[in-house]
């Protein structure tokens, strides 16, 4: 419950880390943890969540792993609020967290 209503506060066009959540939770070494969380959100929960806002320390969009397409909604919904979502190298999806990160130290 405590991630998502950290979750929630993610402005629109902003993003955010796993990491960075679980800091503003108070378990700065749960960011598996809230990936989880977010991982198992049900589409249907209300207030809705946007999950779409927390991405990789890295500036990544966690890949869902083969033949999935979480990675593609999440950068679409991205796009939908204006975040640019860049290709990397390698492949993958990639958003600048000096533009569009959102770090604030306490809630």
């Amino acid at each position: 419950a405590q991630v998502y209503n950290v979750v929630r506060q993610i402005p629109t066009g902003k993003v955010t880390t796993y990491g960075h959540i679980a800091k503003l939770v108070g378990k700065p070494t749960y960011s598996r943890h809230v990936g989880q969380a977010l991982k198992w959100l049900s589409p249907n929960t209300d207030p809705p969540v946007p999950w779409q806002r927390v991405i990789a320390s890295s500036g990544t969009i966690s890949s869902r792993g083969p033949g999935t397409d979480g990675a593609q909604r999440q950068r679409d919904a991205l796009e939908a609020e204006g975040v640019e979502v860049t290709d990397g190298r390698i492949g993958e999806m990639r958003v600048d967290l000096r533009t569009y990160g959102w770090f604030p130290n306490a809630l």
